[in-house]
């Protein structure tokens, strides 16, 4: 049981802090950001923000990754032996890693880019759909959480 307790608390505090992270977020810096600051100051925010952020989601990323597999390994010896609980937080998870990916990859470059070259509107509209997969990943976190938490999947 002791070697079961290590990686599942790393697991708990990864999760916590990714999806906190977008709770954080989403609730409170983006209307908070909305009311004080101008367009182009609030892009140029939610950049450091993000990257700052998304450095943490990647350890968080690994540390899921690695505790996951681990703790799959140690409790049910696989992936076949899971229970059905485990098997839709492992979907989930992985669902919530592409929409980080299309955020990291494909979105962040655009905002950047808008930014640097002073676009406001088009940075503005990329932020509108940064934000929209945002609040999506989040729910699905909070979903994943639920289901981690409640079990009551046969």
């Amino acid at each position: 049981m002791l070697a079961f307790a290590l990686p599942y608390t790393l697991h708990v505090l990864a999760a916590s802090i990714w999806v906190g992270g977008m709770f954080f977020a989403w609730v409170v810096l983006r209307p908070a950001t909305g009311v004080a600051l101008e367009g182009p100051q609030r892009l140029r925010l939610w950049l450091e923000v993000f990257r700052r952020f998304f450095g943490w989601v990647w350890l968080a990323v690994v540390i899921l990754a690695i505790s996951g597999i681990g703790m799959l390994h140690l409790r049910f010896g696989g992936l076949d032996a899971a229970p059905r609980h485990v098997q839709v937080m492992i979907g989930g998870g992985i669902a919530m890693f592409a929409l980080f990916m299309r955020v990291q990859a494909l979105l962040l470059p655009e905002l950047r880019s808008a930014v640097q070259t002073e676009d406001w509107a088009t940075g503005a509209a990329v932020m509108g759909r940064i934000r929209r997969m945002v609040g999506g990943n989040l729910l699905l976190g909070l979903a994943v959480v639920a289901v981690a938490s409640s079990r009551l999947m046969p």
